[in-house]
């Protein structure tokens, strides 16, 4: 039986042309507005024709068959074309200002940024054959604009004119278009003149030179033929199985472009490690509508189909202009720059940004997954979903199902603020079970690394609590777990490396993702997290309470410490001056703590021999360690500051 439900606020010239394998038709001059909030159903076909319109701020559902059609038409009832379409169907922006406010994930929430939606189902491709008008606004992601183009037969160059700057074929110019190949580990040239759905997956992954690129201030429209849902199931196996990166990166892809200028894995403590940028699936949203990852790892008895055995992560949103471009290559700055959603063995979201599961139209996302073994498949189309949160497993997977929660992983988020109270960086310390103490490289499932260059992390804990010295110099953490039981009222060392820009903290507490109630602390083991400046008393975190900075160290507690004597050493402040490797110039450089003059800098190798001596070296730049690039000899650097800090780290080569 077919069904068409209304609930709209003006309805004109609708009819049923049902010869026509179309339910619901708009005729010339009529428009047709959907509200915000608004689902409108239909049981099948949908036709505009001439200048009729549908105006979607709320939620279009057609449910087709093999037989029905979506058609934008002229008034001599032929098929509108890409130049000569556009303006029938149109999804609009409700709140266009708002598009860098991500929604809360709680179904009791308002959502800030809302928009139309169009969910088309059962309809092969042929027989989606209108145009649809999507507008769009996103933050300005720096030199290259990550995107997902969810149209069919949509010819490239048509972008220049609706995203107001002209693209050419010129590689490296920040004009091109790429899309990202998964199997070779390569961003692609995309011509101009190459059609947009066919060839490659709806699901692709696409950068646009972002050189006088604006889609923040100014409201975009695309446009361009709905893909369809059919057959949009692909195999996630063998991403960089068969790349060899060289030594540190070093090796060259089909452009004669070095791995290390464009890669990068922040799921690895361990830069080019074995699974280093390896097993890493991006995607874009083929759709218009949004995607709900929440349980693409979970093993649902009524779910979404989805079911990634060997997940580690997701990566999701990009901050404002964090795509940068240097002679070095094309990469993020840092850690920060990215949104990140950590899975457990179990396949539930367990750590992370939990309010950025929900993939808008036009977003992308990054799957890691911990190996190549299991060929397990995603399909995009049961990722669908009207609602701005995400579902829970224990309710049956539809496009409108609700949420429900259940208590497990335990997380402190700490907000840096600035002295305006927006936000400028933060950090997340999560325990739970079987959460692991310390640095693995095979077991922690939650750690996410930083970049030097952000300015608030944690640091590796050692086992009995306070800094791992054997990591203090190696990484920093974006993403930080320990064991909910062993490693209880124990220290993990919060770092401030901006004390001029990060004047408070805000704490953000999370039970499986849900937000506890405003001024709470304790979680449902009746234990909470707790916090301690350098020179303070242990007090609660509680759930939106804002604290000044008083001091650029502070430990992060879950369960009341019984004793805060710090070890030995514990305490100084740590110093922010590392040695890390510089893929640019293919050797490693001391990169100093800004709050250091002078430095004396000692290189040894494994047999205690001195191969390197400077004395009073200048701080405001890095320092190159000259070490024979041949040689794949280890060495231990020390490094001492002109008030007697000493940093100790070593060199693995």
């Amino acid at each position: 039986m077919r069904k068409s439900l209304f609930a709209i606020g003006l309805l004109a010239a609708i009819c049923s042309v049902q010869a026509q394998n179309v339910l619901i038709h708009v005729d010339d001059n009529a428009t047709t507005y959907v509200s915000k909030g608004t689902l409108v159903y239909s049981g099948g076909g949908l036709q505009m024709r001439g200048t009729g319109k549908i105006e979607n701020h709320g939620n279009f559902m057609v449910q087709g068959t093999s037989t029905d059609s979506f058609k934008t038409i002229t008034t001599g009832n032929t098929d509108k074309t890409e130049a000569t379409g556009g303006g029938n169907f149109v999804n609009s922006l409700n709140e266009p200002t708002a598009y860098s406010t991500y929604n809360t994930n709680n179904s009791a929430a308002t959502p800030a940024y809302t928009y139309g939606q169009l969910f088309i189902t059962g309809i092969p491709q042929a027989n989606l054959t209108g145009i649809v008008d999507q507008e769009f606004r996103a933050v300005n992601h720096g030199t290259y604009q990550q995107i997902g183009l969810p149209f069919y037969d949509k010819t490239a160059s048509t972008l220049s004119t609706e995203l107001g700057k002209t693209f050419t074929n010129n590689r490296h110019s920040q004009n091109e278009i790429l899309w990202n190949n998964n199997t070779n580990v390569v961003p692609q040239n995309f011509g101009t003149g190459y059609k947009i759905g066919i060839g490659l997956d709806g699901f692709a992954y696409y950068m646009l030179g972002g050189l006088g690129l604006n889609v923040s201030t100014v409201t975009r429209t695309l446009k361009g033929r709905p893909l369809t849902d059919i057959g949009t199931t692909t195999t996630l196996q063998g991403a960089g199985a068969n790349v060899n990166f060289g030594t540190n990166g070093n090796a060259l892809n089909q452009y004669n472009e070095k791995y290390y200028s464009y890669v990068q894995d922040e799921f690895e403590t361990t830069p080019w490690s074995a699974t280093y940028g390896k097993n890493v699936y991006q995607f874009g949203n083929p759709f218009l509508t949004n995607l709900d990852l929440s349980q693409i790892a979970k093993n649902e008895a009524n779910g979404d189909g989805n079911y990634l055995t060997t997940i580690q992560g997701v990566r999701l949103e990009i901050a404002p202009n964090a795509v940068q471009t240097t002679s070095s290559g094309t990469v993020t700055s840092g850690g920060a720059a990215y949104k990140y959603i950590a899975f457990d063995a179990s396949g539930n979201p367990m750590a992370g940004d939990y309010d950025y599961q929900i993939v808008r139209p036009l977003g992308t996302f990054v799957i890691k997954l911990r190996d190549n073994t299991a060929a397990d498949q995603l399909n995009f189309g049961t990722l669908r979903r009207f609602n701005y949160y995400t579902r829970n497993s224990s309710t049956a997977y539809s496009v409108t199902a609700n949420k429900n929660t259940t208590a497990t992983y335990k997380q402190l988020g700490v907000i840096g603020l600035d002295v305006n109270g927006n936000e400028v960086a933060r950090t997340y310390y999560v325990v739970y079970p079987d959460g692991t103490t310390g640095h693995s490289l095979t077991e922690a499932r939650a750690q996410v690394t930083i970049d030097v260059s952000d300015v608030l992390g944690t640091y590796e804990e050692a086992p009995a609590g306070g800094i791992d010295p054997n990591y203090m110099s190696q990484y920093r953490l974006y993403i930080n777990e320990a064991n909910e039981n062993t490693f209880k009222g124990k220290n993990i060392r919060l770092k401030n490396f901006d004390l001029n820009t990060i004047k408070s903290y805000k704490f953000e507490v999370r039970e499986n993702g849900t937000p506890i109630n405003d001024g709470v602390h304790t979680l449902s083991s009746g234990i909470g997290f707790y916090y301690k400046s350098q020179n303070g008393t242990v007090q609660p975190a509680l759930q939106g309470a804002v604290v000044p900075v008083n001091g650029a160290d502070y430990d992060l507690y879950y369960g009341e410490p019984s004793n805060v004597v710090l070890a030995t050493n514990e305490t100084k402040s740590p110093s922010r001056t590392v040695v890390v490797y510089n893929p640019g110039i293919e050797n490693y450089v001391v990169r100093f703590d800004p709050n250091w003059k002078k430095a004396d800098i000692e290189v040894y190798d494994m047999s205690g021999k001195l191969v390197i001596t400077k004395k009073a070296v200048n701080t405001s730049t890095d320092f190159v360690i000259e070490l024979d690039s041949k040689l794949k000899n280890s060495y231990v650097v020390k490094v001492v500051s002109d008030k007697g800090e000493t940093v100790n780290t070593k060199i693995l080569k």
